[in-house]
C-alpha cells in the first residue's frame, strides 16, 4: 500500500471512529474542543481529561466492531500503547 492510500485508508477509519464515538457521553469526558475517539491510535489520548470517572468504552460501537477490550482510553491511550 502506497503512502497515498494509507493515509486515505487512516482517514477513513477516522471519520468511521468520529461517526460510531460515544466519547462525550463518558463521564470521564471533559468538554474542551476535542472530537473522542481516543481509542484510535493516530488520535491517541485526550489532552485534557486526566481525571477517570468512569468509563464507557466497552458499550461503545467503535469497541464493538473494533474488538477492542481495553478502557480508559482517554487516558491510558489507545490499545497498542495499553497492551505494552
Amino acid at each position: 500500500m502506497d503512502t497515498k492510500m494509507n493515509s486515505e485508508w487512516v482517514k477513513e477509519q477516522e471519520e468511521m471512529v468520529l461517526s460510531l464515538c460515544i466519547c462525550q457521553e463518558c463521564p470521564s469526558w471533559v468538554e474542551c474542543g476535542e472530537k473522542g475517539g481516543y481509542c484510535f491510535g493516530t488520535i491517541g489520548k485526550s489532552e485534557c481529561i486526566f481525571e477517570e470517572k468512569g468509563c464507557i468504552c466497552l458499550g461503545c460501537p467503535v469497541a464493538d466492531k473494533s474488538g477492542l477490550e481495553f478502557m480508559y482510553y482517554c487516558t491510558q491511550g489507545s490499545a497498542k500503547e495499553q497492551e505494552k
